[in-house]
């Protein structure tokens, strides 16, 4: 029984590894229920700049040290932070586009989209949602 209680623990570990460690949000009023991942790449690289119905889509970063950040890059964006800031580096020097905002919290996060129609942004797993959707990812 110790071996069946490891396997269940292992099992659960590697289900729990599989989960994201942060929740994309929009505004409350944002028709939007889900998002793929390759659409949520094109609105965090501003590739696309609308949303369905029109409105300017204003997403917002955390701070480059949060791991929600990090992960998030990594796992929609297929990029490094440093690939990121290169892609940034390039538009800005260009005068093309300019970087989502970066904001210092999940609070912060949460209350620039609760304030904005066309915001989204993302705070990790276990932040306070209030006045905002989240948004699956597929």
């Amino acid at each position: 029984s110790t071996c069946l209680a490891i396997v269940v623990l292992l099992v659960s570990v590697s289900a729990l590894a599989q989960e994201p460690a942060y929740r994309v949000i929009v505004h409350s009023g944002n028709p939007t229920a889900s998002l793929s991942r390759d659409q949520l790449a094109d609105m965090f690289l501003k590739k696309v700049t609308r949303w369905p119905n029109g409105e300017t889509i204003r997403p917002v970063d955390q701070r480059s040290s949060s791991p929600a950040r990090k992960e998030l890059t990594e796992r929609v964006l297929r990029k490094s932070l440093a690939a990121v800031r290169s892609y940034w580096q390039q538009l800005i020097f260009s005068g093309r586009s300019i970087p989502p905002l970066e904001l210092e919290s999940d609070a912060a996060v949460v209350a620039f989209v609760a304030r904005h129609r066309g915001a989204i942004g993302y705070v990790s797993a276990e932040a306070k949602l209030d006045g905002v959707k989240v948004v699956v990812t597929k």
